[in-house]
């Protein structure tokens, strides 16, 4: 495993704030944070040469982790051109749904972010995505490749050969500089390109022209990536993204992981109710999947909140993405000159009082507030498909106040305010809890040691809140955002342009 070097030279301590570090077990407690050559260290017992920085009144947290993004490669370029209009990067909204590259990374730190991964390049795009995210600011980024729709793997995984599996996984994160593994409508691509609608299959159709099932993949492909000791285990993109009735699909999904590491991706897309879009039918199937979630300790998740507003869909699921775009009419763009399974883009408009969208806000937010352990629970918006990082600071209010999540609740649509179980719960995120779900948590379920928390040893990132009832403005706005103990952010303006490190994974052959 390949972590940044630490090349700051600067030694301070930020005295007097209030510390919130779940993994040290500090929550909201005022003490000093220490800081030498880019590192957290214990208080020194010679201080001299430490500058004194006093943000007493302020909050303290380490430096945000995005699990799932998508950052850059061929898709998110595509959709860049596909809604020119939503690119220009202009903080403060999903007006700036797909930004720069140079933008990406300066928004995401100016939210006190210091680490984000691209949960979907295709190892074809790998070179291409890298030579992008070199000029990316600031942040450190990694790449999960979607080695599961190669043909070889695949192959591999059908016909149960785990030694060929692994070593071809472990040839292609070595050639791509990958992170973790990412699979995307397990066997899905088998059924596309025979020209059946990948997204009508369920686990247990036998693929054609191969003697196995999606699930048989998912789980061989489990084992695999688990034997090859990755940080990050499978990050899993399950079967059936966006139709009706797909909780069921993710609900197996989860049973055939259980007892396995495993990492489920925007399982808002994958836990609606019902057969139709329709008032009657369609809904949330949060319920069930949150019971068999709660007591499956081996598996975490990532959200994908939809949030609304603009924004551009992008997928390396194309059959959900032609699904998306029969349902709402909105042409598709057909990526595919990297992706062996292709790729969909469209832009989007997340409406309150659109029936669909309206369930997915409410069904997002009732998988936050109904899981039991914030440690396994990264925030995201699955960006920008969800919804821009940028609107990250309106989530985490929506997630600590309830009162703000009530007004916003009450003006949906009111087919979703009558039956969602999201108006029955009261449920509060409290300032360790936010700090757990958008640091401390996805950085253990990444497999990143020294991010996410302030203990020493710890990469120096971190970052400075004033204290604020709104949620959303107190992390719309850090006073100050520190990288490898480097200032980068002080009251909304950049210091510091430079780019980050990249993060790569080494695969343990047997």
């Amino acid at each position: 495993m390949t972590e940044p070097a630490v090349a700051s030279a600067r030694r301070f301590v930020l005295e007097g704030g209030t510390v919130h570090d779940p993994a040290t077990g500090r929550d909201g407690v005022v003490a000093d944070v220490w800081v030498d050559a880019g590192r957290i260290v214990p208080p020194p017992a010679d201080s001299t040469g430490f500058e004194r920085v006093d943000v007493r009144g302020r909050v303290i947290m380490p430096g945000g982790v995005d699990l799932h993004s998508h950052l850059a490669g061929p898709k998110v370029n595509a959709g860049r051109m596909l809604a020119p209009q939503l690119a220009a990067g202009r903080r403060g909204g999903c007006s700036a749904a797909v930004p720069t590259i140079h933008a990406t990374g300066l928004l995401y730190a100016a939210l006190g972010y210091t680490t984000a991964f691209d949960a979907a390049i295709a190892p074809a795009a790998a070179a291409i995505a890298h030579r992008e995210l070199a000029e990316l600011p600031i942040l450190d980024r990694g790449i999960y490749l979607v080695a599961a729709d190669e043909a070889d793997v695949l192959a591999a995984a059908a016909h149960g050969d785990a030694a060929e599996l692994e070593r071809l996984l472990a040839a292609g994160l070595t050639a791509g500089r990958g992170w973790a593994i990412k699979v995307a409508n397990p066997g899905g691509p088998a059924f596309w390109k025979r020209g059946r609608r990948g997204d009508h299959h369920d686990l247990d159709t036998l693929l054609p022209g191969l003697p196995a099932t999606p699930r048989q993949i998912l789980e061989r492909l489990a084992v695999a990536v688990n034997t090859l000791g990755l940080p990050h285990p499978l990050h899993v993109h399950t079967a059936n993204l966006g139709l009706p009735g797909n909780w069921r699909t993710l609900l197996e999904t989860m049973r055939s992981l259980a007892g396995r590491r495993a990492h489920l991706a925007h399982v808002q897309f994958h836990s609606y109710a019902g057969g139709d879009l329709d008032e009657d039918s369609f809904g949330s199937g949060v319920a069930p999947l949150v019971e068999f979630f709660n007591v499956s300790s081996d598996l975490t998740l990532d959200v994908g909140q939809v949030l609304f507003g603009g924004t551009v869909a992008m997928t390396a699921d194309s059959a959900a993405a032609e699904h998306i775009s029969h349902a709402t009419g909105v042409p598709l763009v057909s990526h595919d000159s990297y992706q062996a399974g292709g790729c969909g883009i469209l832009p989007i408009a997340y409406r309150e009082q659109n029936l669909v969208h309206a369930w997915q806000w409410a069904i997002g937010l009732e998988w936050f507030l109904t899981v039991d352990d914030p440690w396994r629970v990264a925030l995201s918006t699955d960006h920008p498909n969800g919804a821009c990082f940028t609107a990250y600071p309106q989530l985490m209010r929506l997630l600590g106040d309830a009162a703000y999540r009530r007004e916003a609740f009450a003006r949906i649509h009111p087919a979703v305010r009558s039956r969602s179980p999201l108006a029955g719960i009261n449920r509060e995120y409290s300032l360790q809890e936010l700090c757990t779900i958008t640091r401390a948590a996805p950085a253990r379920i990444a497999g990143l040691p020294r991010k996410g928390q302030l203990g020493p040893g710890a990469d120096a990132d971190i970052v400075v809140y004033r204290t604020d009832p709104d949620l959303e403005r107190m992390f719309s706005l850090p006073v100050r955002v520190y990288k490898g103990g480097e200032l980068v952010v002080e009251e909304g303006e950049l210091r510091d342009h430079s780019p980050g490190h990249l993060l790569t994974a080494d695969a343990n052959l047997r």
